[in-house]
């Protein structure tokens, strides 16, 4: 029996294992997602082959950046067909073609530089065609939302941990937020906190939003939605930092040789 989540006109059918790995490969955890303009989806992991490029339909076709990558952290489709690439571990972004050829690298591989920020653990950025900016400020627990100036405007609240960004270059887009939940002792085991993701609309108004009640490995659960992107059919991709969120959640469970760290979840129109 197909399995739907969401609500509203934001319900998906989850589609289990849709990613079909060569054997023996394996993600680790999924740092981000994009989707390109024939819907084919790039998979920024923290495995052996870093980038993993599939079909719609979960196809393998292709792998680039073996050794090249430390830590995969984020994922953004340019709109000349370029791929930029944000490596938390490497401390650099980098544009790249389709096919994995580095065009622009930003920083210096290696070598972290000082960071200063007003926020508290920013983790993605989003615009939309009005230039509008929105930022993910993680332990803030909200969305900050500025104009092209840098001018704040508003934010958005009543969510824990929001982590991975995604909306479509639009006039009054729709927001995908991935939230990464509690994993503190004295608030672990709080319910309806997430690991979840939230749907919402350019003024942040709630449309849609699952996940269990707690974090767990069932296929309507989270650990760790750290990156997402929605295709031209609307169906939405979402990968998860599982491996590093694992012990926050279960200190004394030693991980599992598998922990899921994509899935697909299906438009219902």
């Amino acid at each position: 029996m197909a399995i739907i989540v969401g609500t509203g006109d934001f319900k998906y059918r989850i589609i289990v294992d849709w990613a079909k790995l060569p054997d023996g490969w394996s993600f680790k955890e999924v740092g981000a997602v994009g989707v390109d303009t024939k819907d084919n989806v790039y998979v920024f992991n923290r495995g052996d082959h870093p980038v993993m490029v599939f079909d719609r339909a979960g196809n393998f076709l292709r792998s680039w950046g073996e050794g090249q990558y430390p830590r995969a952290h984020g994922v953004h489709m340019g709109p000349d067909d370029s791929i930029y690439l944000t490596d938390d571990g490497g401390h650099f972004v980098r544009k790249c073609s389709l096919d994995g050829r580095v065009l622009l690298e930003i920083g210096v591989p290696g070598k972290p530089a000082p960071y200063m920020s007003g926020f508290n653990i920013v983790h993605n950025i989003c615009t939309d065609a009005d230039g509008w900016v929105y930022v993910a400020d993680r332990e803030n627990h909200r969305v900050q939302v500025f104009d092209g100036n840098g001018k704040y405007e508003t934010q958005w609240n009543n969510l824990h941990r929001p982590c991975g960004l995604y909306m479509d270059y639009t006039r009054h887009p729709v927001c995908y937020i991935g939230e990464l939940g509690p994993v503190q002792p004295v608030n672990r085991n709080s319910p309806n906190l997430g690991p979840r993701v939230s749907i919402v609309d350019h003024q942040g108004k709630l449309l849609s939003r699952f996940g269990d009640m707690h974090a767990g490995t069932a296929p309507t659960a989270f650990l760790g939605p750290h990156g997402l992107s929605v295709d031209s059919r609307g169906d939405l991709y979402v990968g998860e930092v599982s491996w590093t969120q694992w012990p926050q959640f279960y200190p004394d469970t030693p991980r599992p040789a598998y922990i899921r760290s994509l899935q697909k979840y299906e438009r219902v129109r």
